[in-house]
């Protein structure tokens, strides 16, 4: 048997982090509550041409795939910084 990888600390960031996720998190989820939205209440606007030959309905879904990968890159950009600036010794 072996021992741990990595020595595990204390993170003095954590609590500003999950604020941070549960903030995205929330962000996110209303972003992502306007696409069901428009598709049970108008359903014929997601058929909308609005760039180029996509539809309201395509554009807005890559554009959710798109929004969680930025917010993942910001979410790793900012807890590195508060982590290095918080856990220092």
């Amino acid at each position: 048997m072996h021992g741990l990888a990595a020595k595990l600390e204390t993170d003095n960031a954590a609590k500003k982090k999950s604020n941070l996720g549960l903030v995205l998190f929330f962000v996110y989820l209303a972003v992502y509550a306007g696409f069901v939205f428009i598709g049970l209440y108008d359903p014929d606007l997601m058929g909308k041409k609005v760039i180029g030959d996509q539809n309201l309905a395509i554009a807005y879904g890559f554009g959710l795939i798109v929004l969680a990968i930025v917010m993942g890159f910001v979410y790793n950009l900012i807890c590195s910084a508060v982590e290095d600036k918080m856990n220092k010794k």
